[in-house]
């Protein structure tokens, strides 16, 4: 090497330390090497939420009773769940009351947010879903149908396991945030420490809850159906009446571990129909804990489809022949090409 060349060389290294030193381009580096975060859930896992501390304050009430079914897994680890829900309708004296019973079973094996997981919900009107994810790997199917693998449908699982455990939450939302917890010393479930509370209906006010800001309601062009009418006429003028039962948080994890609650809920006559009063009846419960379920994927089960093919499917299934699109241009009873007999010299 010549002098030029290592003068250059010398010169190219303390460029490059010099460089090196600019605080702009340090924290780049510090950006773009740093470990990636943890996901929300785990971080939300971490959160210390003292279950003593939940008469008095309603954060951390709001927090744990609306306790997601990941974060749950990744406090507590495997373990099975299940709810039953039944709702009891009743309008003016002499109508006919309206009743329908949820059962949700669900059990989540180990790995926490990503881990594997089943759930089932059945009602009293035979009608019901399943999921389960295995692997990484999700399938699901309507109570009587065949598992289908969903390769695409992101975020499907997720919210299916949600919604599947999340009862409480429910009850809690439809009562406006007025549960009220009362502390009533310490009890034993599945061999835990749990803190218990009896449940009553709180008064109006700071819930915990922070308000939601939804956009306006779209309008139909033909005007609202009863139906629709009568459901958005419950939203807005549903008044809890009573709420009674008992909740049992885990002393270690801050997690629900078993709930039991009874409540009305009445509806004022108006322009969608008349007074009418809801009972809901919750009762839940965790068991298992810590147990692996070592769940295996379904045995027989449908691939993932781009699209169902509707009507063309059907008519390849009865033999029926379905023009192509290239024959659509066609003049009628011309031969098209795969009708036409092959040049003798394969020209």
């Amino acid at each position: 090497m010549t002098r030029f060349h290592k003068f250059a060389l010398a010169a190219t290294l303390a460029l490059s330390a010099l460089g090196c030193q600019d605080p702009v381009d340090k924290a780049a580096k510090a950006r773009i090497f740093s470990p990636e975060d943890p996901p929300k859930v785990v971080a939300s896992a971490a959160e210390k939420l003292p279950p003593e501390d939940v008469a008095d304050n309603p954060r951390v009430a709001r927090r744990i009773l609306s306790m997601d079914a990941a974060e749950v897994t990744e406090r507590l680890g495997p373990h099975a769940y299940k709810a039953t829900v039944s709702y009891e309708w009743t309008g003016a004296p002499g109508t006919v009351t309206t009743r329908l019973t949820e059962t949700r079973t669900f059990r989540a094996g180990p790995g926490g947010v990503v881990g594997d997981f089943h759930g089932v919900l059945e009602n009293s009107r035979d009608q019901g879903l399943e999921v389960m994810r295995v692997g990484g790997k999700v399938y699901a199917r309507n109570r009587y149908g065949t598992f289908r693998q969903r390769l695409r449908d992101r975020g499907m699982a997720e919210r299916s396991r949600a919604e599947l455990t999340g009862a409480i939450r429910d009850v809690d939302t439809l009562f406006r945030g007025r549960i009220q917890l009362s502390p009533q010393g310490t009890v034993t479930h599945e061999g835990r420490t749990a803190w218990r509370y009896n449940v009553a209906l709180g008064p109006e006010g700071d819930t915990g809850v922070a308000p939601q800001v939804l956009p306006a309601i779209l309008e139909p062009k033909g005007g609202r159906d009863a139906t629709t009418q009568r459901r958005l006429a419950f939203f807005e003028n549903r008044t809890p009446k009573s709420l009674s039962g008992e909740v049992l948080v885990d002393s270690t994890t801050s997690v629900v571990l078993k709930v039991r609650l009874d409540g009305r809920i009445t509806v004022p006559a108006n322009d969608a129909g008349g007074a009418a009063e809801l009972r809901m009846v919750l009762d839940s419960a965790l068991s298992e804990i810590g147990q692996d379920p070592q769940l295996q994927p379904p045995q027989d089960f449908l691939p993932d489809v781009d699209k169902p093919q509707g009507i063309a499917d059907a008519l390849d299934r009865f033999g029926i022949p379905r023009n192509k699109p290239e024959d659509a241009n066609k003049a009628p009873g011309a031969a098209s090409p795969a009708d036409e007999p092959a040049d003798e010299e394969g020209n």
